[in-house]
């Protein structure tokens, strides 16, 4: 995480955007955390950090237009930047279902186009996207009761692609099936 980071996320008006538990920068501010708690790699902190840049198919605020990608390489490094970029490009309803399967297409909401992601791009993925869907289940009972049985269920089709402090915080916030 960088300072460049947290000015662009200031700058673009994170603190401002009403997010379950406070607001989009104290969200992304413990997504990064919860990552970094789990052990993940540096640029999967600060991807954790920036994820909603570019706004997602859950949560349309985009804070920078696509066509400045190139500033948040500055503040993040361009892995990072791949994986908020990847994460951002997600068409969740097309692509959540097969994540696990090598084969699986990944359907980019940006462009249509049909991918077929590594298995490390596919892990990066799915742990970000816990991280994501975790905190706001811990700090929102009524989004927990809301929708965490379906999350539940689809962390549990992930398992394979989680990491073991990820399913175990799953496990914690959302219930506890077996191992």
């Amino acid at each position: 995480m960088t300072a460049e980071a947290f000015a662009m996320l200031r700058a673009a008006g994170a603190e401002g955007i009403e997010h379950p538990g406070g607001t989009l920068l104290a969200h992304l501010r413990r997504v990064s955390a919860l990552l970094a708690s789990w052990g993940a790699r540096p640029a999967l902190v600060s991807a954790g950090l920036c994820h909603a840049f570019y706004g997602t198919d859950g949560f349309p605020v985009a804070l920078l237009d696509l066509g400045r990608r190139a500033e948040l390489v500055e503040a993040i490094g361009t892995e990072a930047e791949a994986l908020v970029h990847f994460y951002a490009s997600c068409d969740r309803a097309a692509s959540y279902g097969q994540l696990t399967e090598e084969a699986g297409p990944f359907v980019d909401r940006f462009t249509g186009a049909r991918l077929r992601p590594s298995l490390a791009v596919r892990r990066d993925f799915a742990e970000l996207t816990a991280a994501n869907e975790l905190d706001i289940a811990a700090i929102s009972p009524e989004l927990r009761a809301r929708h965490g049985a379906d999350l539940l269920v689809l962390f549990t089709r992930w398992r394979p692609l989680l990491s073991d402090p990820a399913w175990a915080h799953c496990r914690n916030v959302l219930g506890r099936p077996g191992p």
